[in-house]
């Protein structure tokens, strides 16, 4: 207990130190936070084996699961905040045909370019293997996105659309991912589940969304019970981890598989109560301020999670090269027909694909369980892979779209220990 104190501490002062360096730099916090993980973890620092003073193995930082969950959890619930019944009326069909398309787009190119190289050479990658890719790509990661739109304010009709289309992915990615691995599964044993392809994945998001719905309305009543600021906090605080310990229980009812995604819950949970408490905005500003220490532990401990030993594979590289460019191309592409069938400015259009490029937890989740397949090391390898890449330069990626869209407004130094001041104008006279 006394060496995981000691090592969460110390993930927290790194994580920090190095966000000092990452702002001389410009660069996002959130890179800051990734790189320090990647010092203190078991392929640096961590690999000097003295406890308490990093992650000393890989299996160690995975015992910190239930931080990473929670994170998660907060996050989530913090987009449903996004989900206001004023933005859904001005920018709901464009984020769910957006969401969508964008990564249905992204599938299909990354099903294209790796079934080609399984033809091309069979023994590189296998079908299954190439199939289930294909549909991880689709997955984008909202921790990273929330993260700098926080740190930079950003603000605008290119961030609310881009909120939207990150939360609206993940019901997404879960589909596409349901009938692309029950293919997979297919090819492999030769017959085909419509349960798991289709039933189970309806099921899980129905569920989702209806538990998150009911804790939305629970918190609400019993918000109304209240009237301290901090024993609201605490009940808001107490209902997501809630909702993030129920989205762990899976069951079996007649053969059929059922469960919940946690990001779909607590964003559910996050879309009603903001949407029914008339005091949401006040509560959502100081549950931001008080999750500030687990989003950086999350981050440092993913950082730290990234396996290094994978860029000693050339097959991985390979396929991950490949994977990387094209899920890119189809995040990019995707997102701008989309924009451009749906009318968005052109603004949007230019700068939405780069800024859905992260990629994390819900692509290794998927990964994970793709590691049932023959080929499923091959799988989770590659996706490691770009996550290692996605989470280092992804942000700064996102941080220079919504500079560029003028959604990210210059500042004056900030400081808590003096007033804050402004840069004065640049004067045009004499």
């Amino acid at each position: 207990m006394k060496e995981t104190l000691i090592c969460l501490s110390i993930a927290l002062v790194v994580g920090l130190l190095m966000s000092r360096l990452a702002k001389i730099l410009h660069l996002p916090a959130v890179t800051a936070y990734l790189v320090g993980g990647l010092l203190i973890g078991p392929f640096c620092i961590g690999a000097l084996g003295i406890n308490g003073i990093g992650f000393n193995s890989l299996e160690q930082v995975e015992g910190m699961s239930i931080i990473t969950q929670t994170a998660l959890g907060f996050i989530a619930f913090a987009i449903g905040n996004e989900f206001r019944v004023s933005q859904l009326k001005t920018m709901g069909k464009q984020a769910i045909t957006v969401g969508i398309l964008q990564a249905v787009i992204t599938t299909v190119l990354v099903d294209i370019a790796l079934i080609a190289l399984h033809f091309i050479s069979p023994d590189l990658i296998s079908l299954p293997a190439a199939i289930t890719l294909g549909a991880i790509a689709a997955a984008t990661a909202p921790a990273a996105t929330l993260m700098v739109v926080r740190q930079y304010k950003a603000d605008g009709p290119l961030t609310k659309l881009l909120l939207m289309v990150v939360a609206i992915d993940d019901a997404v990615g879960l589909v596409l991912f349901s009938v692309s691995f029950g293919i997979a599964t297919a090819f492999e044993k030769g017959s085909v589940s419509i349960i798991s392809v289709v039933l189970e994945p309806i099921i899980e998001i129905v569920l989702s969304l209806a538990l998150g719905a009911l804790a939305g309305i629970l918190l609400n009543w019993l918000e109304t019970y209240f009237h301290s600021r901090s024993k609201r906090l605490s009940l808001t605080v107490a209902f997501v981890l809630l909702t993030v310990g129920i989205s762990q229980v899976h069951f079996e009812i007649g053969g059929v598989n059922c469960g919940f995604s946690l990001l779909l819950v607590c964003m559910m949970t996050g879309t009603v109560f903001c949407n029914i408490c008339t005091a949401s905005e006040e509560l959502m500003e100081r549950l931001d301020r008080w999750t500030g220490p687990i989003n950086i532990l999350f981050f440092v401990i993913s950082g730290a999670e990234l396996d290094l030993k994978i860029l000693s594979n050339p097959l991985v590289l390979l396929i991950g090269v490949i994977y990387i460019i094209f899920r890119s191309a189809g995040k990019i592409s995707g997102s701008y027909l989309s924009c451009m069938w749906t009318k968005c400015s052109a603004n949007i259009q230019k700068h939405l694909g780069i800024t859905l490029l992260p990629q994390a937890g819900v692509a290794l989740g998927m990964a994970l369980t793709a590691t049932a397949l023959a080929d499923g090391s091959v799988v989770r390898n590659v996706v490691l892979f770009s996550v290692l890449v996605y989470e280092l330069i992804g942000p700064s990626l996102t941080k220079r779209s919504l500079l560029a869209a003028g959604e990210i407004r210059p500042e004056g130094k900030t400081s808590a220990r003096s007033e804050n001041k402004p840069k004065a104008p640049v004067s045009l006279k004499g």
